[in-house]
């Protein structure tokens, strides 16, 4: 699958002789993202996403799209708690909650195709949540709800890459360095992650901003441009951090593509 899998370990295409008498016991944990700090994002979930997290952009020079930083180093989600439950209050992105399914496609890349992580602990054989299928292998309810958010997802997905690459072609992204320091004096900083330059995006010209305006575009940079103070509160309230910064300008570029967020 060429897909941007993060915690999925083991998808499987959904088919009735696999799957017939499989249900899925799911939204109970979050533990499966306790280790990911970061994970992509599409640009109809920035108003709610900058309520709580920063929002980045991550890739390439080909290619870059939204992503919220969820801890301050590998391996380390600041909002799943010790039993599983995602950080009261807080936005829940799609990408974690479409989990344990998710889209491939074929070798055409015409035709989606509905995977699941036969791996997750929701998965069972006992009846225990939704069946994927009734007892006539039709599908459920329940899956027919799943492949409407996913396909809805996809569609969310593909603006987004609209949006990032109108943002790449104004030349508005620029690399960003988060540095800070642990009260026990150790020194942390995240890279690898971009943001919109501020001084660029108020020299754009009028047809452009225009256009950006008009595709709501304008609203997510905006949107964007806020959550950056999430760096701050984020690690003051999770890593008892006082000193901790807002981003700093990182006179190299850093590697990209550390979660590159690239759909099927």
């Amino acid at each position: 699958m060429a897909t941007q899998l993060l915690f999925y370990e083991n998808a499987c295409p959904v088919t009735v002789s696999e799957h017939g008498d499989l249900s899925v016991r799911s939204g109970g944990s979050y533990a499966f993202a306790s280790k990911v700090n970061s994970v992509p994002l599409t640009a109809v979930e920035f108003a709610a996403a900058a309520a709580h997290y920063p929002i980045v952009f991550a890739g390439n020079e080909d290619k870059v799209m939204p992503a919220v930083i969820l801890g301050a180093k590998d391996q380390e989600n600041f909002f799943v708690e010790a039993d599983g439950t995602w950080k009261a209050g807080t936005y829940i992105p799609a990408f974690v909650r479409r989990y344990p399914f998710v889209f491939s496609t074929d070798r055409d890349n015409k035709n989606f195709i509905l995977n699941i992580d036969e791996n997750y602990e929701g998965c069972n054989r006992e009846g225990r949540g939704e069946r994927l299928f009734d007892a006539d292998g039709k599908q459920t309810v329940y899956l027919q709800n799943i492949l409407r958010f996913l396909q809805e997802y996809q569609g969310q997905f593909r603006r987004t890459e609209a949006y990032c690459k109108r943002l790449m072609d104004l030349g508005l992204l620029k690399p960003m360095q988060a540095q800070f320091n642990l009260p026990s004096g150790e020194r942390r900083s995240l890279s690898g992650f971009m943001t919109v330059d501020r001084e660029k995006l108020g020299e754009i010209g009028d047809e452009p901003l225009r256009r950006m305006f008009e595709t709501d575009e304008l609203e997510c940079t905006f949107l964007h441009l806020f959550s950056q103070r999430h760096f701050q509160t984020m690690l003051g309230q999770f890593a008892e951090t006082p000193s901790a910064g807002a981003p700093a300008e990182d006179g190299d570029a850093p590697e990209a593509g550390e979660r590159e967020a690239e759909e099927a």
